[in-house]
């Protein structure tokens, strides 16, 4: 029966009215306005509130079909592919107006790294050790979206990723389960800001809900053997910092872990997410997972699949339809309780009322000058650019280029404006785009003459175009060669078998370094590269990842010394693709010096947190409050760093804990705690770490539950560590 009568002042609300739906009330709260919707709901309206469909043109390659035609009224959700609102208000004036209960649709859009102003993928922003500015860049993106008709963005991605071979290693923070949780909470933080009702935030969605960055042999899609150990230790951490943050929604995975597809694993999002953690927001599938568990093998059709998801704790379903076709009926045959649908249609209008979108459903359409690519924000996304390059190599102080060197500028990415700004572009446009050659003549143009030869193709066999190259190499003091990977070579559905760049690249180096001009070497990529070779044919290596729209002039200004190198790495460079998977925190070996490759070398060609200056940071003797305390004690450890260089520049400083002897094996060290500072030339900085030992030094077990051992812990900052008793 509907809940319309007359109630008394409700505390902190207004009056509410008999004349008016609960629902329809803003001051009455949210959970009496679900709860008063609800029950005037028939079951095919809430049915349809837990499927999602697509709307505009379809611009992923990955997931192609046609747009859904013929749908009745009253869709809970579209993935809005258009740019504008303009659309976006002709489909909500449809529900709002032209439907029974005038339910808000919920439109979402994958907005990675940018909706317009698109700045570096979330694997360089890694690099940056700036969770702040991540925080600011997710505002930026969230303000152009809801402002261009997107509530709701299927980011941050915070999968623990170790296989370079995973294309999607582009859309994460890396391989460190504490910088995927700080960087995905200021994600989270940027999004949604302090109220989703804000006419510039919007909902984040958590994805790939888990295990997903495990991907056998980096094949994206396939099975995955997890451990129970394993998920909680490496792959929940972030998602629940991520969720304890606010998180409104999560994102199934794709992947079968040891046997249970992720999006009809009843452990993970009924027994861990909603009934561990308490989750009150809700789960979407990724793009037809609910179908592909046909092909992963548990469910026989569509039908069957639509009842072992949904049982699993699985709320709404990205575009397959098996929600819509088979709920209802699964309800009518008592193999689905309706109260279930309930809890999940209550989770979805709940975000719905959050937004705001009952009072203010439709989107002002606005110029582009108001809404994207404006000055202030693009200046956040080139900060972030510079911030996130990594100085891999710089022999005799190469970099910074000497002024009135003569340059020539060679390879496929010098020009390129396509792949710089990587997968997952959402309405990035190539116009928008300063290519590196750009950002060079801006720096360089007016002191300098600069030459120029593509060289090569990204891939292929064609060298007729060496001999230019090496023309103009010939005139110049110095090469920039610019090399790469092609946007689509990462992200979704792009495994590779090696994580070398094409030969071509590789053979174009080595003959320009053969004329005895000195090289740098230029990066533009979305995952950690083999390098072992390359590295020989260069006398400078500069990682500058895929920048986005704003990379050309921060790397020119880093070039001239400008600005100086700041980013590390948080992802290890293995020496060889046949190391992978390789990573900082392995647990310790039972032979510690034996069990090596016999053909390559084991340890890595660039480590976790490595990244080179023009200046010079010397760590002081690291000191602790006191070596030994209680389980509920406190203790501080600190560090000074003194800048003995001769420029300014920022250090960040890692703190990593070591446990050598636990219950359960523990890594060789744990990243617990950064922080980024900048420091002139001359200036001591004191870095400090204040440690819970029932938060950093306390490890979790297979079942989710965190214990403190007494014993030696030990705190460990470069090559220095200090040890702590827990007593």
């Amino acid at each position: 029966m509907a809940i319309s009568f007359c109630l008394p002042l409700l505390a902190g609300s207004e009056v509410v009215s008999k004349d008016i739906p609960l629902y329809k009330q803003p001051g009455v709260p949210i959970d009496m306005r679900v709860a008063d919707l609800l029950s005037r709901m028939t079951l095919e309206e809430k049915v349809l509130q837990l499927s999602q469909y697509i709307v505009g043109l379809n611009t992923n390659v990955n997931n192609t079909g046609e747009v859904n035609t013929g749908l009745p009224d009253g869709v809970g959700s579209y993935i809005y592919f258009s740019e504008d609102a303009t659309l976006r208000n002709t489909l909500q004036r449809k529900a709002v107006e032209n439907t029974r209960l005038g339910i808000p649709i919920l439109f979402g859009f994958d907005v990675i790294h940018g909706f317009r102003t698109i700045y570096p993928i979330p694997l360089a922003q890694g690099c940056s050790w700036n969770s702040e500015l991540v925080r600011e860049l997710s505002a930026i993106a969230a303000r152009e979206s809801r402002m261009s008709g997107t509530d709701w963005t299927f980011s941050p991605m915070i999968d623990v990723a170790r296989d370079g071979r995973w294309g999607r290693v582009a859309e994460g923070y890396g391989e460190d389960p504490y910088t995927n949780a700080v960087m995905g909470v200021a994600a989270v933080k940027g999004y949604q800001g302090d109220t989703l009702s804000s006419k510039v935030n919007v909902a984040a969605c958590l994805k790939h809900f888990a295990g997903y960055g495990r991907s056998e042999g980096g094949r994206d899609y396939s099975f995955t053997d997890v451990s129970r150990q394993s998920l909680w230790e490496t792959y929940l951490p972030p998602y629940e910092a991520c969720v304890k943050a606010g998180a409104a929604t999560v994102m199934s995975a794709f992947n079968d872990i040891s046997g249970t597809p992720a999006t009809a694993n009843h452990y993970l999002l009924t027994e861990v997410l909603k009934n561990f953690w308490h989750y009150q927001g809700f789960v979407v599938s990724d793009w037809n997972a609910v179908q592909q568990l046909i092909p992963q093998g548990i469910a026989a059709n569509r039908k069957e699949a639509a009842r072992k998801a949904f049982s699993a704790g699985l709320d709404m379903d990205m575009k397959d339809d098996c929600f819509r076709e088979h709920l209802a009926v699964l309800v009518a045959e008592g193999k689905i309780d309706e109260e279930k649908i309930d809890e999940s249609v209550a989770r979805v209008l709940r975000l719905k009322f959050q937004l705001g979108l009952f009072e203010h459903p439709y989107t002002p359409v606005y110029e582009e000058d108001k809404r994207i690519l404006r000055t202030e924000d693009k200046e956040m996304a080139a900060r972030m650019a510079q911030e996130s390059m990594v100085l891999l190599k710089n022999n005799n102080s190469l970099l910074p280029l000497k002024k009135g060197m003569t340059m020539a500028v060679i390879g496929p990415m010098a020009k390129d404006k396509e792949n710089l700004l990587g997968s997952w572009k959402a309405h990035g446009r190539t116009e928008d785009v300063e290519s590196i050659y750009e950002g060079l003549e801006k720096e360089f143009g007016y002191h300098t003459r600069m030459f120029y030869a593509k060289g090569c193709d990204f891939d292929g066999s064609d060298t007729s175009s060496f001999a230019e190259a090496l023309s103009v190499a010939s005139q110049a003091d110095v090469v920039i060669l610019c090399l790469g990977e092609k946007a689509a070579w990462s992200g979704e559905n792009a495994s590779r078998s090696t994580i070398a760049l094409p030969c071509i690249q590789e053979q174009l180096a080595a003959e320009l370094y053969k004329t005895g001009t000195p090289v740098v070497i230029l990066l533009s990529n979305g995952r950690p590269l083999e390098l072992a070779r390359l590295v020989q044919q260069c006398d400078a290596m500069l990682e500058i990842w895929q920048p986005g729209i704003a990379g050309g002039t921060p790397l020119a200004q880093i070039l001239s010394g400008k600005a100086n190198p700041s980013g590390k790495l948080c992802i290890t460079f293995p020496f060889d693709s046949g190391q992978i998977p390789i990573y900082y925190n392995e647990r310790q070996s039972s032979r510690p010096d034996q069990g090596k490759y016999q053909d390559i070398p084991t340890i890595p060609m660039y480590d976790f947190g490595y990244g080179l200056s023009y200046t010079t940071f010397s760590y002081g003797t690291m000191r602790a409050s006191s070596n030994s305390i209680q389980k509920n004690g406190k203790v501080r450890v600190e560090v000074p760093v003194t800048n003995i260089g001769n420029m300014d520049g920022y250090e960040t400083v890692h703190w990593f804990v070591s446990d050598p002897y636990c219950t359960i094996s523990r890594p060789q060290k744990e990243l617990k705690y950064f922080e980024k500072r900048f420091l002139k030339k001359g200036e001591t900085t004191l870095f400090t770490f204040d440690i819970d030992p029932k938060k950093d030094f306390s490890y979790i077990d297979e079942t989710g539950n965190y214990f403190l051992e007494e014993g030696d812990y030990y705190v460990i900052v470069k090559d220095q560590k200090i040890k702590i008793e827990i007593k």
